[in-house]
């Protein structure tokens, strides 16, 4: 018996934003590691700030999507 589940639109838009949400805790992570150190490069932090900002932006834009709209 083979059992094809194929994912809809919304359980794919679940699945990455979970993932999206898990690196941005990642980033978070690993600049708070970074900014623990004394011989940290600003310039690597700075990548990581603006990596996760970004990653912000694409979850917001991703929850948004995921969100039904309210007419009031």
């Amino acid at each position: 018996m083979n059992m094809q589940h194929s994912m809809t639109h919304h359980e794919i838009a679940q699945a990455r934003l979970e993932a999206l949400r898990c690196e941005h805790r990642d980033l978070d992570e690993a600049i708070a590691a970074l900014q623990g150190q004394q011989l940290t490069s600003s310039l690597a932090l700075q990548r990581l700030k603006k990596q996760k900002l970004s990653l912000k932006d694409r979850i917001a834009r991703l929850e948004d999507e995921l969100t039904p709209d309210i007419i009031a």
